[in-house]
C-alpha cells in the first residue's frame, strides 16, 4: 500500500522500519520540527527524521499539520492509508479524511485503558500487571477511535519505563503489519471503544520525580521504575539534588495502590511500632552496602544513586564517597 507515516520519537522508529521492510511504499514521512536540545542547544533531528533519511525517504516537518498548506501537501502525497505512531500533534478532520482507507494509530496501551500521552510510564506507576499495543482507526477524539487489533505485553516485576518502551515499540512494529494486511484485504474488524474503565495517562514532567516520602514504599518503587530513564526520580539532601535510580521496597503495601492515599507517617512498618518520631524520608539504617529510608508505609532500600554533578553509582560506592548518618532526612523541594 501507499502510506504516509507520521511519527517523531524513538518509539516510532521500529514501526517505520517495519513498513519499509514489508515492502509498503512510504510516500512521505511527517515528523515534528527539529528542536534545540542539551546544554549547547544544538538543533537535533527527530529520531524518525534521522531514520527516514537513512532509508532514503522524503521527510516533511510542518509546524502545524492542520494548516491549509500542510493539508494540501498530504493530499498531494495521495496515500491509501496513513500510519501514525507518537506523532505529537492532533490530526484534524481535514487530514483524517484524506486517505481512502483511513488513518491508523499505533497506541502503546490496551485501549480504552490509558488514553493520553504517557501510557508506558503510567501502567508501571499504577502497578498494572500487563499492558500492550492497540491499532485503532483514528477519529477526532483523543485515542477514542475504533479498535482494530491488540497485542498483550506482560509487565515484569523489575520493568522500567525504558525497557517497557522498547518492548511495546517492537510489538507495535509487528501489529501494524497484521492490521494493514487485514485493511488491504477488507477483513479488518472495527470495535467501538467505550468510556468504561478508562484513565488518562497525562504527560510527564520533571517535577513528578520529586519523591514524596509519605507515599508507600511499594508506590515509590513503582514511581522510580516508571520514570526511568526520563524524567527520573530524585530527592534533596544537603541542599542538592540526589537522583534515585534503583530501589527495593522492604515491607509495606504491595496491593497495587498508586500511592495517592498513603498511610500516615508513623504507621507500623517495621521501624518501631507506631513510633511517630520517625519521619517519612528519614534514614533508619545504614551499613557499608545499603541504606534504608522510612516511607509512609514500609521501608525503601536505595540501591543506585547519583549525586548532583556526578555519575550514577551503586549504594556501596555512594556511601564510600558520601557518608550518610542514620537520622538523615531526605526531603522534597521547598
Amino acid at each position: 500500500m501507499r502510506i504516509v507515516f507520521m511519527g517523531t520519537p524513538d518509539f516510532s522508529v521500529p514501526i517505520l522500519e517495519a513498513l519499509v521492510s514489508a515492502g509498503h511504499q512510504v510516500a512521505g514521512v511527517i515528523t515534528q520540527p527539529d528542536k534545540p536540545k542539551g546544554r549547547g542547544k544544538a538543533v537535533l533531528m527527530t529520531p524518525v527524521k534521522e531514520k527516514a533519511l537513512e532509508l532514503g525517504l522524503s521527510v516533511y516537518q510542518p509546524a502545524r499539520v492542520r494548516e491549509p498548506e500542510s493539508v494540501e501537501l498530504l493530499r498531494g502525497l495521495k496515500p491509501d492509508v496513513m500510519v501514525v505512531a507518537a506523532f505529537g500533534q492532533i490530526l484534524p478532520k481535514s487530514v483524517l479524511e484524506i486517505p481512502p482507507l483511513g488513518c491508523v494509530n499505533v497506541h502503546s496501551s490496551l485501549l480504552p485503558r490509558y488514553r493520553g500521552a504517557a501510557p508506558i510510564q503510567w501502567v508501571i506507576i499504577d502497578g498494572e500487571k500487563e499492558t500492550g499495543v492497540t491499532t485503532m482507526m483514528m477519529d477526532e477524539g483523543l485515542d477514542t477511535g475504533d479498535i482494530l487489533e491488540q497485542t498483550v505485553v506482560p509487565i515484569e516485576p523489575d520493568e522500567t519505563g525504558g525497557s517497557l518502551h522498547d518492548k511495546l515499540s517492537l510489538a507495535g512494529s509487528k501489529l501494524i503489519l497484521s492490521t494493514l494486511e487485514k485493511i488491504e484485504k477488507g477483513t479488518a474488524v472495527r470495535t467501538p471503544q467505550t468510556d468504561e474503565n478508562t484513565c488518562y495517562a497525562k504527560m510527564l514532567n520533571k517535577s513528578m520525580g520529586d519523591i514524596d516520602w509519605s507515599m508507600s514504599a511499594a508506590a515509590i518503587e513503582r514511581l522510580v521504575r516508571g520514570l526511568s530513564p526520563w524524567p527520573g526520580t530524585y530527592t534533596h539532601w544537603n541542599g542538592k539534588t540526589l537522583k534515585i535510580w534503583k530501589v527495593r521496597a522492604a515491607g509495606g503495601d504491595e496491593s497495587g495502590d498508586n500511592g495517592r492515599n498513603p498511610a500516615p507517617a508513623g504507621s507500623d512498618d517495621g521501624t518501631a511500632s507506631g513510633d511517630i518520631s520517625v519521619l517519612c524520608g528519614q534514614v533508619v539504617h545504614v551499613d557499608k552496602k545499603s541504606l534504608m529510608v522510612k516511607t509512609g508505609d514500609g521501608l525503601l532500600e536505595l540501591l543506585e544513586l547519583q549525586p548532583e554533578g556526578k555519575k550514577r553509582m551503586e549504594a556501596d560506592a555512594f556511601l564510600r564517597g558520601y557518608p550518610v548518618a542514620e537520622g538523615t532526612v531526605f526531603a522534597r523541594a521547598e
